[in-house]
């Protein structure tokens, strides 16, 4: 007989050619994550403070939480200039000085320009942990532009994250047109991240993307996008998500310690 198959594998996608094989992927589950990459404060559009936030994902059993507010050109969020991203990056080096068994990580979720360039000075991103960088305008160009657009941005050293890849909001709004397997290759070249958007109104990267993105070689996080404490508990659609897309704890870089954490990116960066 086959060895058990896992409800999420069942999709007619080659699952039981490997089961025949003994190659089914140990998929992963919602005890492997350590912490969540891209998260909301009071700073822009979220719901609770920096603290609060830190302590929801204490309470959770997280090793770290990256606060990721929005940079300065989301007006309608009250993005964060240099100056106020430089405020709340103190703020944080003081609550980690204070909290004990979690360390809050400073980002921010940094705007792809039209052009390819990020919203902030590289001297200011260069002092972040790391950066989720994503589109929120201009979702109507070309496929080729887009595409262009967001590999420009990848090979700026401060790109970690790719958050959202499709921009797409379930039952709202399509997907925009990007080619999103050159992405993914692209990231794995250049030890970039690709964001698996855990948020319900996203769940985006989807499952045969994270296949490409298994397949490929490159890292994917599992993050909520919270925009409060209480969103922290998204995280399990992203992983049932993840597990429709074959992927296994050693995909995903939300999975490992921040020690390891810190190599990944500072790869990433290099």
């Amino acid at each position: 007989g086959l060895p058990y198959i896992p409800p999420e594998l069942r999709e007619a996608a080659g699952e039981i050619e490997a089961a025949e094989k003994y190659k089914l992927p140990h998929l992963i589950t919602l005890h492997d994550i350590r912490g969540d990459l891209h998260t909301h404060s009071t700073y822009t559009d979220g719901k609770n403070s920096v603290e609060e936030m830190a302590e929801a994902a204490r309470r959770r059993g997280y090793e770290y939480l990256a606060l990721c507010d929005h940079s300065q050109r989301i007006t309608v969020a009250h993005g964060l200039d240099p100056k106020r991203l430089g405020r709340q990056g103190k703020e944080i080096d003081g609550l980690n000085e204070k909290l004990k068994e979690i360390v809050v990580l400073k980002g921010c979720e940094v705007d792809i320009l039209e052009d390819g360039t990020l919203d902030l000075p590289d001297k200011t991103l260069e002092k972040l942990d790391l950066t989720v960088c994503s589109i929120h305008s201009k979702f109507k160009l070309s496929r080729a532009k887009q595409t262009e657009r967001v590999l420009r941005a990848m090979h700026n050293p401060n790109f970690v994250i790719f958050a959202h890849p499709t921009g797409r909001l379930v039952n709202e709004r399509e997907p925009y047109d990007i080619d999103l397997e050159k992405i993914i290759k692209t990231a794995a070249k250049l030890n970039k991240v690709v964001e698996l958007n855990a948020h319900p109104d996203r769940l985006d990267l989807t499952a045969p993307y994270c296949r490409v993105a298994r397949d490929e070689g490159a890292m994917v996080a599992v993050s909520t996008d919270s925009h409060s404490g209480a969103d922290l508990d998204f995280m399990r659609f992203g992983i049932g998500q993840a597990r429709r897309g074959w992927l296994e704890k050693r995909n995903v870089v939300n999975t490992k310690s921040l020690k390891e954490l810190k190599r990944i990116i500072k790869r990433a960066r290099s």
